[in-house]
This record gives C-alpha cells, structure tokens and sequence, in this order.
C-alpha cells in the first residue's frame, strides 16, 4: 500500500509552539484509513497534544502491532521514530526500546485484537512492571481488516451489522489494567477531542505506564443500531467522572469552569492534570474504588470515560531494576564489558 505524503506547502502564519514548529509538523502521511474512522480523531488528538507540549518530535518513539489502528502511527509524528512490530508483540518491543533508551518518550497505539486477544499477555506484562509509555486502544469492538467479526472487547449481547449478537462476555481493558497494577488508567472517547486532548497530554507526561482504552467507532463495520460502540451509543451513554485540563509548568492556562470542586494531581515533572469532579465520591487515586465504580456503571449501561486512576507517586520499570542514568545504548564498552572480575564479584553475591 502507498502513502502519500500531505503537500508540503503551508501558510506562513499558522501558529508555531516554543520549539517554533507548526501543528503541521507533528502531522504524518495522509490516512488512508475509511472516511469518519474514529482513529483518524485519535491521531488529530496526539498531533494536538505533542504540539501544544512543545515536544521535539525526535524525541518521541511511536510503535505499533497489527491492525487497523497499528497502521495510524503513519498519519502522525511523521518525523518521529517508529517500529511497526508483528501482530500482539508492541508492548515487549516498547519494554526493550525504553530500557535501551531512557530518554525517549514511547508511544504505543495498539487495537482490541492486536490488545486483547493475541496480544493480551504481552500488555499484562507491560502493566504490571510499570513501562514507562503510553499505551493507546484505539478501540471499536470488531476485526475491521478481517470484515467485522466480534472482537474480545466486543459486549455480549451486542448485535453485528449482519445482526449476529455476540454471547461472549467482553473483556474489559480498563478493569484489567487497574488490576495489574497500571499507575495511570483512564478511557476516552474519539468523539470526545474536549477530554482526549488533555488525557495523552497528562500520559505523555506520567512517569509509568499510561493506559488510555479510547472507544473509536468503526464506520464501516460497527456503527450501527444494536453496536454498543457506535458513535450514537458512546454519546447516548457516557458517563464522564471529570473534565480535563492540562496544565504545563512551562506556561500558564487557564480554564472557564463552572463553579465546583476540583482535584489538581502533580504529575512528575512538575506539570499538573487539574479535574473537575463530576461525580462527589469519585476518587481517582482510589484503585479498588475506581474498578467499583466501573462495574456499578457497567451494570447500568454506561460506558466511563475520563481519568479513572492515577498514581502520582510511582516507580517505573528503571527506578524497579536500578538501571543506571545514562541510556545502555549510550554506554561505552568498558561499562557495558567490565571484565571477568566484575562477573565474579556477581556471581559471588548471587550464592
């Protein structure tokens, strides 16, 4: 399949962030993706929310597995690094990438298949050793290149656009990465550019893995009367727990609310995710709460988006294993070969 790249002409007074580059130069090949998929408003979203980070697009790794949601990597950050993987096997390829090279920021998008079916054990371990990237699902609930059958997160009782209902019960990504121990949980919407937009820019920013479970309709299979991820249903039935508004400590933003409570979580570096409660006795640093909160919503047929959980004080798969400060590829031989008496020292201490 060929890509075509978008023209290269632009106008000259588009906005420019810090870095002086345009949201354009975050962009990638045009989509060749059906018109209206919802993966195509993901990958505005992440070309929003690295440009109004001021992120060096070289700076940033972006990876992928097999599907259609694994080929929008093209269709975004076009000058960062990337590495299509094979079908299920992203998230190990993104575990060796970060301990290699601390200093990039990862960004794996993954599908329900490529996540929750081949794929499921290799985004367990990525879990739960706390892989410091952000993990997207661009989720529609069917195998679109296969032509729509059911998919692991596909809820039971929904109907197929040939009217077939799926008996199986559907795995839930958000309740199974709260369980394995995800510092950073939360679900979003393709339709919803208002609370998505803020939610990468916090993952972005998280020091841990950061889960996104993003419901992205797809309009050629599962977009119908009957689908519980179509675009209508999503809207009919969300239950969003806050509003979103990211805020770097490089400048300053302000946001028009309405009078309420609200929660400020400082993430890492300093930048803060501030949250508009919506619902009173929601907590989102509260794991047991949050996947309690999800079931009782779930029972009632709706579908929970927003921040569901973070963990601002967490430990990523370097600060677990000690690994030193300086990325392993950039380390000389003697550090990486310290010779034989270093062996034996190890070795001694392992008896």
């Amino acid at each position: 399949m060929t890509y075509l790249p978008k023209p290269a002409i632009r106008h000259p007074a588009l906005p420019v962030n810090a870095l002086g580059l345009t949201r354009r130069d975050y962009e990638g090949s045009v989509s060749t993706l059906c018109a209206g998929c919802g993966h195509d408003s993901i990958s505005a979203a992440i070309v929003h929310a690295a440009f109004e980070l001021d992120l060096p697009p070289h700076r940033i790794a972006k990876l992928s597995g097999i599907g259609c949601s694994s080929k929008t990597p093209t269709y975004f950050l076009g000058k960062s690094h990337g590495f299509n993987s094979v079908h299920g096997r992203m998230p190990s390829v993104a575990t060796g990438a970060s301990l290699a090279n601390r200093d990039l920021i990862y960004l794996g998008v993954s599908g329900d298949g490529d996540t929750a079916s081949i794929g499921l054990g290799q985004f367990a371990h990525a879990m739960r050793r706390n892989v410091r990237m952000v993990y997207i699902v661009e989720n529609n609930g069917v195998y679109g290149l296969t032509k729509g059958q059911f998919s692991a997160t596909s809820d039971k009782g929904a109907k197929s656009k040939r009217g077939v209902t799926n008996n199986d019960e559907a795995i839930d990504l958000v309740g199974t990465a709260l369980g394995l121990g995800a510092s950073f949980v939360a679900r979003g919407f393709s339709g919803d550019k208002t609370q998505l937009v803020p939610l990468i820019k916090a993952a972005l920013q998280h020091r841990g893995a950061a889960f996104i479970d993003c419901v992205s309709p797809c309009v050629a299979f599962n977009n119908h009367p009957g689908s519980t991820k179509s675009f209508d249903f999503v809207r009919e039935h969300n239950e969003a727990v806050n509003h979103l508004d990211f805020i770097t400590p490089r400048t300053e933003i302000t946001a028009d609310y309405a009078p309420g409570a609200v929660e400020v979580v400082v993430q890492h570096d300093g930048s803060l995710l501030r949250l508009r409660k919506l619902a009173a006795d929601y907590d989102v640093h509260d794991r047991v709460a949050a996947m309690a909160w999800l079931q009782q919503r779930q029972s009632a047929g709706e579908i929970v988006t927003g921040l569901l959980y973070v963990e601002p004080e967490t430990v990523d798969l370097h600060g677990h294993l000690n690994t030193v400060g300086v990325p392993l590829n950039g380390l000389a031989e003697p550090e990486l070969c310290p010779g034989s008496e270093a062996l034996d020292r190890l070795n001694a201490g392992l008896r």
